[in-house]
């Protein structure tokens, strides 16, 4: 059976994803960060489902986690946090940057390094992260700005990983999943988290080498950095 790990499940884009995955046949390994979300998802989900408990950017945990995994088929890191609404160029702290940074950008990275090795014993693996339209270089504004500078990293950072696996055939890209109707999106965003988890795992299960290194939106469109 094709698998999947897919981070941040409890809620949102994550929840919608494992279920979307679920119906697709394959097994999903969903990380939580606590045993309440992982009872209750396991209860929800079924056996197909398996609950990782770790919070993404303690690597220990992440470490220990990947030790129960053998093989895996994709890897979606959907885990992130939008930081303080109130913070500009100006007013933004350095311990808010390193927060939002430590989430967004570097745990990503380490979620995937960790699980490699799973993905590697399968042909064709994939890597699939979750950025924002907010990461686009063409908008000038500066609000959440630690949230918009981690995503331009994270997009960076998995470009990079898209060059250093490409001789293996590993296949990693950025989505832009748009404004979607989650805790993190509000509830006047105009898109279903459920239609844009669906036309993102229609990217994550059919990624090709052509299209690693790029920024796709969620409905297949490439676009641009």
């Amino acid at each position: 059976m094709p698998s999947v790990l897919i981070t941040g499940v409890a809620r949102g884009i994550g929840f919608e994803l494992a279920r979307v995955a679920l119906d697709d046949g394959f097994k999903v390994y969903g990380s939580v960060r606590s045993a309440s979300d992982a009872d209750y998802l396991a209860t929800e989900f079924g056996s197909q489902f398996v609950p990782l408990i770790f919070d993404v950017t303690d690597q220990d945990a992440v470490l220990t986690a990947s030790m129960q995994i053998s093989e895996l088929d994709i890897i979606i890191n959907n885990a992130g946090i939008i930081g303080l609404e109130d913070t500009d160029t100006v007013s933004a702290s350095t311990d808010e940057f390193l927060r939002v940074f430590n989430i967004n950008s570097v745990a990503p990275l380490n979620i995937s390094t960790t699980f490699l090795p799973a993905l590697r014993k399968v042909e064709g693996g994939r890597i699939i992260s979750i950025s924002s339209q907010m990461s686009w270089m063409g908008y000038g504004k500066s609000d959440r700005i630690a949230y918009r500078a981690s995503k331009v990293a994270l997009n960076k950072i998995m470009q990079g990983l898209a060059t250093d696996l490409a001789d293996e055939g590993i296949s990693v890209c950025v989505v832009d999943p748009g404004w979607v109707r989650t805790d993190m999106g509000g509830a006047e965003a105009d898109i279903d988290p459920h239609d844009v988890s669906v036309g993102i795992w229609n990217i994550a299960k059919n990624l090709t080498m052509s299209q690693s290194g790029k920024f796709i939106h969620w409905n297949g469109d490439e676009r641009e950095y």
